[in-house]
């Protein structure tokens, strides 16, 4: 039980780090890419990089994206520390926002409306500001997006780019 305990705060603690700049000359890593369902295949460095990518979830379904799960389902004792960290850096983005949003409806005089995508980016997520969120980078075949009826953050996996990774092998 103890050790369980200590590897999930060790796990917390190392989520948390690859959302802090490490100085002065940190790198930013944003994709620059606008159409998640037409980058190219290719794995990303996550551990340490960051992004203010949010998709629009309506328009990321309709791409062939599907909810992420954010269950640890495998049984592979080699694999389960991997797919931990890609369920936790997910919902620590989920959690980040809904920070950001609470801060902002308590800020407001008059009763906060709902954030559609355009606002949720332009007030929360900040993109290419130094006071804007900036997102744990997932792996190369997950995205955040907004679902707007539900206000919150999710993420969503592209099997389109998972086939194509594996056909590139």
């Amino acid at each position: 039980m103890k050790n369980t305990l200590s590897f999930c705060i060790l796990l917390s603690l190392v989520a948390l780090m690859g959302c802090i700049p490490s100085g002065p000359t940190a790198e930013r890593n944003d994709s620059s890419k606008t159409d998640a369902a037409a980058e190219e295949v290719a794995p990303r460095e996550t551990v340490g990089k960051t992004t203010q990518v949010v998709l629009a979830l309506k328009q990321a379904l309709s791409d062939g994206a599907i909810l992420a799960s954010t269950k640890i389902e495998t049984k592979n004792p080699l694999l389960v520390s991997a797919e931990a960290y890609r369920t936790q850096v997910g919902k620590l983005g989920g959690m980040a926002v809904y920070n950001a949003i609470q801060i902002r409806n308590a800020q407001s005089i008059r009763e906060p409306q709902p954030l559609t995508h355009e606002a949720l980016m332009a007030e929360i997520i900040k993109k290419g500001e130094p006071d804007g969120i900036r997102l744990p980078m997932l792996p190369y075949y997950q995205e955040y997006a907004w679902d707007q009826p539900n206000q919150q953050l999710v993420v969503v996996d592209f099997l389109a780019r998972i086939a194509e990774r594996e056909e590139q092998r």
